[in-house]
């Protein structure tokens, strides 16, 4: 497959990018400073370009299968400059992705966004939720709504809290709005995400990750 990741040159989303390279797709790596991402490979390309810009997205979005959305402010204060960081971004993105028939999005959100904030912990919904990442989840609440809505072939990533520990492929994953563990390694996140581009299995689903 050809795979567009979205966001990145860090995190999650550098990870998205080795992980499908190691499954043998073809890459463009899209983040407004791609050289940060400190791999080369034959099938990699590195896409400059800004998440919030249309025709930045438009222009990198054609001519793949498949899109993956891990963008992230890299500070808390930046979703006081941009409460609608994830969802403005995401939505040129869907807007691309039907001008040029791509079909497959695959969407970073947290658990306890949406019907899952029940089943998440007392912490979390009390002091993240509620309170220091309210505006995080108020927009992922937007970005996961107009996925649902989008008429793609949407696969929606729910992880606990992310670690950066290595990939075990021994993580829970499931559509069921329940509780999950309450970490789980980017690396296995990543792992899932590009899973999700391959497989039909999770199309339409919420899927909550942890372990």
């Amino acid at each position: 497959m050809k795979i567009l990741v979205v966001g990145a040159s860090q995190g999650t989303g550098a990870l998205c990018v080795k992980s499908a390279l190691a499954k043998g797709h073809t890459v463009s790596a899209f983040s407004r400073t791609p050289s940060k991402l400190d791999l080369t490979h034959p099938a990699l390309t590195k896409v400059a370009g800004d998440f919030h810009d249309a025709a930045s997205v438009r222009s990198a979005v054609a001519g793949h299968d498949a899109v993956i959305i891990s963008a992230s402010p890299t500070s808390l204060g930046t979703i006081k400059e941009k409460p609608d960081y994830f969802s403005r971004g995401t939505r040129y993105c869907i807007d691309a992705m039907k001008e040029h028939g791509v079909k497959r999005l695959v969407v970073l959100t947290a658990h306890g966004v949406g019907d899952s904030e029940p089943v998440a912990s007392w912490f979390q919904r009390t002091f993240l939720i509620g309170g220091l990442l309210e505006g995080f989840f108020r927009d992922h609440d937007v970005q996961e709504r107009m996925t649902r809505e989008s008429g793609l072939e949407f696969v929606i990533a729910r992880p606990t809290r992310l670690t950066n520990g290595k990939a075990n492929g021994k993580y829970v994953r499931t559509a069921d709005v329940v509780s999950v563990p309450g970490s789980i390694s980017r690396a296995d996140v990543a792992d899932f995400m590009v899973e999700a581009c391959e497989s039909p299995t999770w199309v339409g689903k919420s899927v909550h990750l942890g372990g």
